[in-house]
């Protein structure tokens, strides 16, 4: 490599970290003089002003910016703050096949977590047309389910089902973009550990606590009824 390579190698490395503070520095800025959804934003010329820095650095930051739907640009007002779709950018990216397997692992674990932990919501929301309508759907569910580790058509009908129950649509777009991680976890191969006790609370089981339960019971059931993956993973 020539030296005028690496000077420019170097120089587009400090560019990059300038964008990248003065990024973390817009946002200071706008949190600072309590910018809200649809406020708009000083001119690009301005900002540099107030941060120091160069039109060209405040433009790509600004664009980073945009691309994170934190700001975006309306004809005749000029840039204005806007409101982030939280899980857009995640769902972009929750491709199972181009993470890895450290990632996968974490999104296997991250999801158990999720569905152990929303009791409290489901005993809030939950009336007796969702109880009917689970009834409904485990009464298509195989008797032999005490074998079964994962069946991705009976998780889909089920656990989404739970997830419209809470109420919560953040949580409800968590689990469309979990669950192909979850099924792929399980057919890949990652988690190699057998599974030794297969008796688990069974999806019916988990119903008959959501008719007769507790939030805490059903907290419990909910951690037994992934005893399967749970060996499998320590």
């Amino acid at each position: 490599m020539s030296l005028v390579d690496k000077e420019d190698g170097l120089r587009l490395q400090e560019q990059t970290s300038l964008v990248d503070k003065v990024e973390s520095d817009l946002l200071d800025f706008f949190l600072a003089r309590q910018y809200k959804t649809g406020d708009v934003i000083p001119k690009e010329v301005e900002l540099a002003v107030q941060l120091g820095v160069s039109r060209t650095v405040i433009r790509e930051a600004m664009q980073r910016l945009r691309m994170r739907g934190m700001i975006d640009t309306k004809k005749k007002r000029g840039t204005v703050i806007t409101h982030p779709d939280l899980l857009s950018l995640l769902e972009k990216t929750m491709h199972p096949g181009i993470l890895d397997e450290e990632t996968l692992r974490d999104v296997f674990e991250l999801r158990m977590v999720l569905e152990i932990g929303m009791g409290d919501l489901l005993f809030e929301r939950i009336t007796q047309r969702d109880i009917d309508e689970l009834y409904a759907i485990v009464a298509e569910e195989p008797a032999n389910t005490e074998d079964m580790i994962f069946d991705v058509d009976m998780e889909i009908r089920f656990h989404g089902k739970l997830y419209e129950i809470t109420g919560n649509r953040t949580l409800k777009r968590f689990q469309r973009m979990l669950l192909p991680a979850f099924d792929y976890v399980h057919k890949s191969g990652i988690l190699k550990k057998n599974v030794y006790h297969k008796k688990f609370v069974s999806h019916r089981g988990l119903v008959d606590i959501l008719q007769h339960g507790t939030p805490e019971t059903f907290r419990n059931a909910m951690r037994n009824h992934f005893e399967n993956h749970f060996q499998r993973l320590f």
